[in-house]
């Protein structure tokens, strides 16, 4: 049996390590062999770290986030690895389990503006920064007569990148702001129905490996189960997709009692083609919803989303 001390590995940035001492408290709660000192947080810098200048896309993909944490997770450096659901491939790595998810902060999208000027409000040929394609696609469907532009980094690098007036807004997500307590500088929440967030958005996914009996029976009594299902809904779009952090896609569930609703758009390469699809189940079938509304997408989009 493992001795009772546990290694969560989890990205050094601010947002990153606040959602690993989340993981942290909510093992500490439930499990009464460990104490603070028994479990440690590692800081490790991933590649998606290192580069923040350009596209995830053309430095690698989503797993420039997760690469090197699953690693050191392969290699028994780590017992634990935290991640923000939404920037981690959609298939899973050999040995390894993704089947943990705390309790989901909000999912939706807000914008930070200079004034706190609201979206319909911003002046033509205004600088948006979005790392996203699938917010840039969205939202020029709201508003074709702005300029988006690439911006990366942490959530205070791209807020000070907005105060250097290197753009006139920003769009992030409303759980990174809320966590980080930065909500005074929201100047607009999008609803989902405004903007369909991306799949996982908001979601904390804590990973171990396959074979580790002792990690997984810790991990099966934090589990949050309707996260737990809105997960398996949404990244079952994503893997019938075979997208990559390129797709322009947006998936978002909501469960009422025994009922689950997936909603999720897919734009075409160029964004000026959406396809949509809404449907539900009953929330045993959270899985095979996702699989039907991913297959639903591609067929109606006739390839025209990937390269």
């Amino acid at each position: 049996m493992k001795s009772k001390k546990i290694i969560i590995g989890s990205r050094g940035s601010k947002l990153a390590l606040i959602y690993a001492e989340k993981a942290k408290e909510k093992i500490l709660k439930v499990s009464k062999e460990f104490n603070i000192e028994s479990i440690e947080i590692k800081k490790i810098t991933t590649a998606g770290d290192l580069n923040q200048k350009d596209r995830l896309s053309e430095i690698g993909g989503k797993g420039l986030f997760s690469n090197k944490i699953e690693k050191e997770l392969i290699e028994n450096k780590i017992d634990i690895a935290v991640h923000a659901l939404k920037d981690m491939p959609s298939d899973e790595t050999d040995g390894l389990l993704t089947n943990c998810f705390l309790e989901r902060n909000d999912p939706r999208e807000v914008l930070i503006s200079k004034n706190k000027i609201k979206f319909k409000d911003l002046n033509q040929n205004s600088i948006i920064g979005t790392s996203s394609f699938r917010r840039e696609f969205q939202l020029k469907n709201k508003r074709s007569d702005l300029n988006y532009k690439l911006i990366r980094g942490n959530v205070d690098t791209r807020i000070n990148k907005l105060n250097q007036n290197l753009y006139d807004a920003i769009i992030l997500s409303f759980a990174g702001i809320n966590s980080l307590n930065l909500d005074e500088h929201i100047s607009e929440i999008f609803s989902i129905d405004e903007i369909i967030p991306s799949a996982g958005q908001g979601v904390i996914a804590l990973q171990c490996k396959r074979d580790d009996e002792y990690i997984k029976n810790v991990l099966k009594k934090i589990n949050n189960e309707k996260t737990f299902n809105s997960a398996q809904a949404e990244r079952n779009v994503l893997k019938v997709l075979e997208g990559d952090c390129e797709t322009a896609v947006g998936a978002i569930s909501l469960i009422n009692n025994e009922n689950i609703t997936l909603e999720a758009e897919l734009f075409s390469l160029d964004g000026k083609e959406r396809f949509y699809c809404k449907s539900s189940k009953d929330i045993k079938h959270a899985a095979e919803l996702g699989i039907e509304i991913g297959e639903n997408l591609k067929k109606q989009s006739k390839g025209s989303y990937k390269k």
